[in-house]
């Protein structure tokens, strides 16, 4: 099936990419998500608004790219979660969540679609977070997960 992707996916395109995947991984994965639509003729009016849109907030150059991982890799990163006794959590961080403590930690703005976790933050305690910048470069931001008070 073809299929126009609107948002990154790892191993498969960025959003803007024309691609034929089986049938039934789009139909059960990428179609529901929302991270694809159906490609069809009319679709390709799409692909050009959606290539714009990524065009405007896409990191343009590895330089860019590495002076944002020098600025991510020197913040530190805390966020407060509210948590049971056993130190899990009540829910679990999300990027969104991630993008906003950067930002409070004094860290530079990022899109939360950049953030790549790969297992859900569901405990207290100190853990890495992946943020692709660009294509080659990836920078690693230390999160340190605390309980907040009632």
């Amino acid at each position: 099936m073809k299929i126009i992707l609107t948002s990154e996916v790892s191993g498969l395109g960025t959003a803007g990419d024309v691609v034929e995947v089986k049938d039934g991984y789009a139909r059960n994965y990428l179609l529901p998500r929302g991270v694809a639509i159906r490609w069809t003729r009319g679709g390709e009016k799409d692909v050009e608004q959606i290539r714009r849109a990524r065009k405007i907030r896409e990191i343009a150059t590895i330089e860019q790219a590495n002076d944002i991982k020098a600025q991510l890799e020197k913040v530190t990163v805390r966020l407060k979660v509210r948590a049971g006794s056993g130190g899990r959590l009540f829910g679990s961080v999300t990027p969104a969540d991630i993008v906003s403590a950067v930002k409070t930690s004094g860290g530079p703005d990022v899109d939360k679609r950049r953030i790549e976790l790969s297992n859900p933050i569901k405990s207290l305690g100190t853990h890495q977070v992946s943020v692709r910048l660009h294509p080659e470069v990836v920078a690693k931001v230390g999160l340190h997960v605390d309980s907040s008070a009632k």
